[in-house]
């Protein structure tokens, strides 16, 4: 190709575009990505591969993974595309003469869906071992905008404060500098990281950057279970975006690639829309689905009580659990999980966990009483497990191998009194396996809450190059071993649950069937969580906790049921003490949801108040299908009696606002405006007081 020649690379189906320059002098750019027509109106530069090594770092001096000096040398070297099994794929290969590095870059999409999967292989085909210290999974320009006229969404998270969603300018962090007076691309960038393997122990691993005059929007995932990066910043021909997995900087994660040898980065998706977040997160909703492994559990979304949440807490005895599987059963709960402490005899199990044997003192008659008891009534029989760790005091601390745990410098790592496996070891993985066929063949287990309480944090020197190394091998061993229970209980349902929501990601939940998503006992506080949860997950992965008490009032029981209602019902409570009236409140609003469940299984969220504010004293989430609205409403303590929903997919439409839980109006009104698209709530009711309403247009 001639040095002035400049090539034009389409790719995609119904639902996205992309277009790709190459050019003989210039690393490969992503010009377009779109869901819309393709007007390749953007001229960017930023390459879609960049590779950190030692020996020559950076083209240009930053912190940044943009205009790496591998980066910027890597040139086409060909791409292929096919399509397969209702997927859309595009490999770029692309050559780098000097390193004797060799990147594949490898593009999936859904057919009609406006989403991406990304990731990258590199390859050594030099004579010399290179060591590499960052490789981005996906790198773009992000449609020749500056970062001023770009807003930048992130969500914050935390043990009990998970889903804090965030949109702000992207000038806000990265400002206008003037770069074109100085003829250089910028040095600063917008940055956010995870350590260890809480994935979303600090920040959702996702993000987005919305152009704010137009709406067209970038929402983007990381997919790993690991450490990751993702940073914004902006260049000369304007913003641009890097997603990545662990890197040196960031995690001590550096891999040494001998000749011939390959390491492929972690994937990552990348949902595009011209109808700004909501319609981004439309688009990463339908890829999601997309990703799932398939399982009998996806159509069916049983009802899942738990006897942890304001319950039994982690106590469970025979004497209690007996009449609160009756009144479960009552309620139309269809999986009935035992949690913690079903393995303990002497009260203090922390540190002794491993074994996963149950318990002779919390029951005495064994715990099969409790779990026929439990298959009497119909109902999937579950239970809590953390398989990763075992405690300090636990038998298996001794019986395993020194080399099934993760260790730094010969020693075994220990947090919170738990060393923690590592997978890649045929032992730990051996143990594990025995413990879950035990349990399942052997108890006629259905369902495990798998829980994560520790973090381990860069990871283990043994077997790698470096400790980030070795945790991201142990990441991928985890996810294989996931894959391989599945594979022999193929019926078998999987919770993913790590403190809550702190290992919420899509390498974790493209194979798990549900996502518990906090460990928030304030029935007040939890509210917000769930409002912004469909933007972090699946609405039907969702597993929203309500847990209504006899002490509530009507109310505060509606309350907490509406929490839940509209993602996964996770119920809890201590529904044996209630008054019959109390359990027929509960009862109702189980069924309601058993009603949804179908179109949980293809409604995309929105958001009528904008994303939740964590002290909002209004909060709403709607979930749409071509011919209802689902929309639930809170107000909380000190919030003003009306609050105006706006709701412009229904704009100049006449509407029917049906009641669905509770089934009365009394307290509340809604008063609709098809010229405006809104929706005023009034609710005399006193606060804490909440709604489920059909939405239908007529």
């Amino acid at each position: 190709m001639p040095a002035d020649v400049v090539e034009i690379l389409r790719w995609g189906h119904s639902g996205l575009a992309a277009v790709l320059e190459v050019h003989p002098d210039r690393p490969v750019a992503l010009r377009e990505l779109t869901a819309g027509p393709v007007t390749v109106r953007a001229r960017v530069s930023q390459p879609v591969v960049e590779v950190l090594v030692p020996g020559e770092g950076r083209a240009r001096a930053s912190q940044r993974l943009s205009e790496t000096a591998v980066g910027c040398r890597l040139r086409y070297a060909g791409s292929e595309q096919s399509r397969a099994d209702g997927w859309h794929e595009l490999r770029v290969r692309m050559r780098d003469e000097v390193s004797g590095l060799a990147a594949e870059l490898t593009l999936r999409s859904p057919e009609g869906v406006p989403a991406v999967q990304a990731s990258v292989r590199v390859t050594n085909h030099g004579e010399e071992p290179v060591l590499l210290l960052a490789v981005t999974s996906f790198a773009a320009g992000f449609l020749g905008l500056p970062a001023a006229e770009l807003d930048v969404l992130y969500g914050d998270s935390d043990w009990l404060g998970e889903n804090r969603w965030t949109a702000r300018p992207l000038a806000d962090h990265v400002p206008d500098l003037g770069l074109a007076g100085h003829g250089q691309h910028g040095k600063g960038v917008f940055t956010l990281t995870s350590t260890g393997t809480w994935s979303s122990g600090r920040h959702v691993p996702m993000g987005g950057l919305s152009d704010r005059r137009t709406g067209r929007t970038w929402l983007w995932q990381i997919e790993h279970n690991g450490a990751w990066r993702w940073e914004a910043g902006d260049r000369l021909d304007g913003a641009y975006v890097a997603l990545s997995g662990p890197t040196d900087p960031d995690h001590q994660w550096s891999e040494l690639l001998a000749p011939g040898e390959s390491f492929v980065t972690v994937p990552v998706s990348v949902a595009v829309s011209d109808d700004g977040v909501e319609g981004a997160a439309a688009a990463l909703t339908a890829h999601r689905r997309a990703l799932l492994r398939p399982h009998p559990d996806r159509p069916a979304l049983p009802v899942v009580f738990n006897d942890y949440m304001n319950t039994v807490m982690g106590d469970p005895t025979t004497d209690k659990l007996l009449p609160l599987i009756d009144a479960a059963a009552a309620a139309g709960a269809e999986v009935f999980c035992v949690d913690a402490g079903w393995y303990d005899d002497g009260g203090d199990w922390w540190d002794s966990v491993g074994e996963w044997l149950p318990s002779q003192t919390r029951f005495p008659r064994g715990l099969e009483e409790v779990l026929a008891r439990i298959a009497g009534h119909g109902m999937t029989a579950g239970l809590w497990l953390e398989p990763e760790v075992i405690g300090v005091r636990s038998p298996m601390a001794d019986k395993l191998p020194a080399e099934a745990f993760l260790q730094r410098g010969g020693v075994r790592l220990a947090e919170h009194g738990r060393h923690h496996l590592d997978l890649r070891h045929p032992a730990a993985v051996a143990h594990l396996d025995q413990v879950v066929d035990r349990l399942v063949e052997g108890l006629g287990v259905g369902y495990f809450k798998l829980d994560y309480n520790v973090n381990p944090g860069a990871g283990t020197d043994v077997g790698a190059t470096s400790v980030g190394a070795g945790l991201l091998a142990h990441n991928r061993a985890h996810l294989a071993w996931l894959e391989g229970v599945l594979d022999r209980h193929p019926h078998l349902v999987l919770e993913n649950c790590g403190s809550g929501a702190m290992r919420m990601d899509y390498a974790m939940l493209s194979r798990l069937q549900l996502q518990s998503t906090s460990d928030q006992q304030d029935f007040l506080r939890y509210p917000p969580i769930a409002v912004a949860a469909p933007l972090s997950v699946l609405p039907e992965q969702a597993a929203n906790w309500a847990y209504p008490q006899p002490g509530m009032t009507d109310e505060e029981i509606a309350f907490t049921m509406c929490t839940g209602i509209l993602g996964r019902l996770y119920l809890s409570g201590n529904l044996h003490r209630m008054t019959p009236e109390q359990l027929a409140l509960v009862r109702d609003g189980v069924r309601l949801h058993q009603s949804l469940r179908p179109d949980l299984l293809r409604a995309t969220p929105c958001w009528p108040l904008g994303l939740p504010g964590w002290d909002d004293p209004w909060l709403a989430l709607g979930l749409r299908t071509e011919d209802v609205t689902h929309l639930g409403i809170w107000r909380r303590p000190g919030a003003d009696e009306s609050a105006v929903l706006r709701l412009p997919h229904l704009s100049g439409r006449d509407l029917r606002a049906q009641a669905a839980f509770p089934a009365t109006q009394e307290g509340w009104s809604a008063a609709w405006n098809p010229r405006t698209a809104e929706l005023t709530v009034t609710a005399t009711a006193p606060a804490p007081t909440a709604r489920i309403l059909h939405l239908r247009p007529y």
